[in-house]
């Protein structure tokens, strides 16, 4: 794999952006080559594949989210409808439930908050309450979500390629060249958003580990971030606790802890801007390690 770039020592980074911040609400969050943000997961549902579902349980995800905070994590990624292969649809006002009180309380305290939703009136209603950021796992694909967000100029928007829908995303994916099809995708998904009226400057670009792709798709895609990070937008990486981890060390959920850190020091190399995870402590000592003996 050739290096982007060299850092003035020679050693290779995998990062290739003339600014490494991004606006997320009134918080401006900044990376550095190999030191990537971190983002905590924080899911308030009854169906989290990874068990951490905190479900109308507002006290213990805020409890759980500031620990995280105070573990070193940049913001937080929150939500309250499992996109997990088999999961189904949330009603609109269910979501609304969910999410809404441990938003309130996440954005008084003063957290640069992120929340993972489909739905253009939840991202207009966590807007409203101050939240800095969506993460779209359909990559904006309700015209009605890129107009809710347009008007924001201080809310970043993650664009996610996912093949189908969370139902049955798993069954037999298919791609001629995985890493083609999914750089056009987030560069058709890039245009539309900028057509709609988001700056570039506001979008993160996610690849979709596990939406959509077998484990040979996942690998193909992982070894290929340097091809997302050269279209010039900050890449975000989550494959925390998920089914690729496992299928290598043949390991339930619960103990993919150490295989999930090395994967984001992995994304962290290949130029990665901000990793999403359970386990912050972990992945946050591990990068300290990596800035410091790499």
């Amino acid at each position: 794999m050739e290096p982007i770039q060299a850092d003035p020592q020679g050693r290779p980074l995998y990062l290739n952006m003339s600014e490494n911040s991004l606006r997320c609400g009134p918080h401006s969050l900044t990376w550095s080559p190999g030191r990537p943000l971190v983002m905590g997961i924080v899911n308030v549902t009854p169906d989290s594949f990874s068990g951490d579902g905190l479900h109308h349980r507002v006290n213990a995800a805020f409890d759980q989210a500031m620990r995280m905070m105070d573990a070193g994590a940049a913001l937080l990624d929150i939500g309250a409808e499992s996109t997990r292969p088999g999961a189904q649809p949330v009603g609109l006002q269910e979501e609304l439930d969910r999410l809404l009180p441990l938003l309130e309380k996440l954005v008084a305290a003063g957290v640069p908050v992120s929340v993972d939703t489909m739905k253009a009136r939840v991202m207009a209603e966590s807007i409203r309450l101050g939240v800095g950021m969506i993460n779209d796992v359909t990559a904006l694909s309700d015209p009605a979500a890129a107009a809710a967000l347009a008007p924001h100029a201080n809310v970043a928007v993650c664009l996610m390629h996912m093949l189908g829908e969370p139902p049955a995303m798993q069954m037999a994916p298919q791609y001629g060249d995985v890493t083609a099809e999914v750089v056009g995708f987030l560069q058709r998904a890039e245009a539309l958003a900028v057509r709609a009226g988001i700056e570039r400057k506001r979008l993160v670009l996610d690849p979709g580990f596990g939406f959509g792709k077998t484990f040979a798709h996942n690998q193909q895609l992982f070894r290929a971030l340097p091809d997302l990070v050269k279209l010039g937008l900050p890449v975000l990486v989550g494959v925390s606790r998920k089914t690729m981890i496992g299928h290598v060390l043949d390991k339930p959920v619960s103990e993919r802890i150490v295989g999930s850190v090395a994967a984001a020091l992995l994304a962290a190399q290949y130029g990665a801007a901000m990793v999403r995870v359970h386990d912050v402590s972990e992945t946050v000592d591990a990068l300290k390690i990596l800035h410091a003996l790499g």
